[in-house]
């Protein structure tokens, strides 16, 4: 019968499948047994592929059956494979107190406006809030915002954020030029988000408004996946009775447990700019109805004006341009509701926390 070592040398000429080294730099032969009965080779798994395991063991066996001394059966062992490496959660952004993600069931209910007049009120109420824009494929932010110079980078490489009207303010556009198509695969779209994320000179924020696209795709399970939710806002419309695009958004956030702090109506009814009479366009309570059956509180009914879409063209928001008008007023008051959606939401976060401690 052959020694363990002239077993050993054999198996170092058996090579790991996909690579130039052999089984044995790879330290897979934990011990090797020989006895009368035979040869007992114990292999210590480095992949929890399964056909991998099976082609090694068959090299193995292979092997060792053609020494011209080996009499009686060969024995593979091999130990349990690798436990996969545990996933790393959520990473806070360092200084960002607050993440507040905005998004819609589907495209036209106006998401990227209410966006950022909601950011620009909550920037009348506290001292230090960011806008990121991440609907790569349609960054209409910085036009609304009236920024037309690019992103620069500091010393260290970092992206440094716009800001203006009291907001610090990253987005796509402000890499590309605005008549410029984004058409980029799932892996550019998340080294975009991670750069957003993770390469931004933020500061010291108290809340992130992260404009997201419409829907669930790329951006949403990067950024999910990447930083912790602090409340999610979704954005619909009286006629937006699709409650199967609001169901997903809710879904979504509450499968990365973040809290749903309500729905937001959009264009709820039409303002005359002259009398002031109110005219429900698309019906009335739409949202309401809706929020009631997923179960989340309406926040608030933005009324359709002409004077938003003159703000948002001009590059002034509402909320910036006329304070006084209803429309800021109402963005005021939803962003007032927001706060303390948000106090309740991290009441609850700290609470279960303490229980699992």
């Amino acid at each position: 019968m052959p020694t363990p070592q002239t077993i050993l040398e054999v198996l170092k000429r058996v090579p790991y499948p996909g690579f130039s080294r052999d089984i044995v730099s790879f330290g897979m032969v934990k011990d090797i047994e020989v006895s009368s009965a035979g040869v007992t080779i114990h292999l210590a798994p480095t992949t929890a592929q399964q056909d991998v395991l099976e082609r090694i063991a068959a090299a193995v066996r292979a092997a060792v059956e053609a020494m011209p001394d080996v009499t009686g059966r060969v024995e593979i062992v091999q130990a349990p494979p690798p436990a996969p490496p545990r996933a790393r959660g959520p990473q806070p952004i360092p200084g960002v107190r607050r993440v507040l993600a905005v998004t819609s069931g589907k495209g036209g209910v106006g998401k990227s406006t209410v966006a950022t007049n909601l950011a620009l009120a909550l920037a009348t109420l506290r001292p230090a809030i960011g806008l990121m824009d991440a609907d790569v494929y349609g960054p209409s932010v910085p036009l609304m915002l009236g920024i037309d110079e690019k992103a620069r980078t500091g010393e260290d490489r970092r992206i440094i954020p716009v800001e203006t009207h009291g907001l610090r303010v990253i987005s796509m556009g402000m890499f590309v030029g605005e008549a410029t198509p984004v058409i980029w695969r799932g892996p550019m779209i998340t080294k975009l988000i991670t750069e957003f994320l993770r390469n931004v000179e933020w500061g010291e924020l108290d809340i992130l408004v992260l404009d997201l696209p419409p829907g669930t795709g790329d951006v949403q399970l990067t950024l999910t996946q990447q930083v912790p939710i602090t409340g999610g806002l979704i954005v619909t419309t009286p006629q937006d009775v699709a409650l199967a695009d609001v169901r997903r958004g809710i879904q979504m956030f509450r499968q990365v447990n973040a809290p749903v702090l309500g729905l937001i109506e959009n264009m709820s009814f039409h303002l005359c700019p002259g009398c002031g009479e109110r005219t429900d366009l698309f019906g009335h309570g739409g949202g309401a109805a809706m929020a009631r059956e997923a179960g989340i509180p309406l926040l608030g009914e933005v009324p359709l004006v002409r004077a938003i879409r003159e703000a948002g063209d001009a590059g002034l928001p509402i909320v910036a341009a006329d304070p006084s008008h209803p429309q800021s007023r109402a963005f005021r008051e939803i962003a007032e509701r927001v706060l303390v959606r948000l106090a309740e939401a991290e009441r609850v976060s700290g609470a279960r926390s303490r229980e699992t401690q």
